[in-house]
């Protein structure tokens, strides 16, 4: 694996980890809010898809090892945008997986750049307003619990500058690609309805699964790791 720092067109560093094996395509893991490509399950994620593909898992800015501050949609999509131009450099495929707001920046890259390939978006909202990110359920401090990490949580830096956000219902019909739509029955953060309207919006070859008692993003792997690499493989590699 091979860490590098890449530069947004609006001068951000932007750390990514490159998983090479010398194939033609490359999966992006891109993080959601709170959650770095060295979370440990982004980790376990990277080194899994790299039996089947390349892979690039990307801190955004205001994360991890990235420069800037976070804005939650509104200025990721340079960050994705740097990290595409940079996969283009070397592969003919391009995947994109991208986690809760990693998968509403997905999205919008989707529904402008036709280098995408295929997308999964995991827990993707509809719009930043609409997320219910109920955190006293027991779905979200359980998990984020299980998920502690201080070295991450100390990485972390918003922006508490409001930003006008792209919403994902809005471009959703414009992606042309293959997308897969993958969404938790329990999740508190963003509800399930959220990434199913998106599903029956979209006009691409698409898919949906609902995974039964999971809640949020990367805790789909997490929490049935079987069955989500097994879903996300197929849509990769095998369709």
């Amino acid at each position: 694996m091979n860490e590098k720092i890449i530069t947004t067109e609006d001068n951000v560093k932007i750390a990514i980890n490159h998983y090479k094996n010398n194939s033609d395509r490359v999966v992006i893991l891109a993080p959601g809010w709170f959650m770095t490509k060295d979370s440990k399950s982004f980790k376990q994620m990277s080194e899994i898809f790299s039996k089947y593909s390349d892979v690039i898992a990307m801190d955004f800015r205001g994360h991890g090892k990235s420069g800037g501050l976070y804005t939650f949609t509104s200025k990721e999509v340079n960050d994705l945008s740097a990290v595409m131009e940079y996969a283009k450099q070397y592969y003919k495929k391009i995947y994109i997986m991208g986690f809760s707001l990693g998968a509403a920046v997905a999205l919008i890259i989707g529904s402008k750049d036709d280098s995408v390939s295929k997308i999964i978006a995991v827990s993707a909202p509809v719009c930043f307003e609409k997320i219910e990110n109920k955190v006293w359920k027991k779905e979200a401090w359980i998990p984020t619990l299980q998920k502690c990490e201080l070295k991450r949580w100390f990485s972390i830096r918003p922006s508490v500058i409001p930003n006008k956000k792209i919403k994902p219902i809005d471009i959703v019909e414009k992606i042309k690609c293959p997308t897969l739509f993958l969404a938790g029955e329990k999740d508190p953060t963003i509800e399930s309805w959220h990434t199913k309207a998106l599903f029956t919006k979209a006009v691409c070859d698409k898919k949906f699964e609902l995974f039964e008692n999971c809640c949020h993003a990367e805790d789909l792997f997490i929490q049935n790791e079987k069955k989500f690499v097994s879903i996300c493989c197929d849509w990769l590699f095998n369709s």
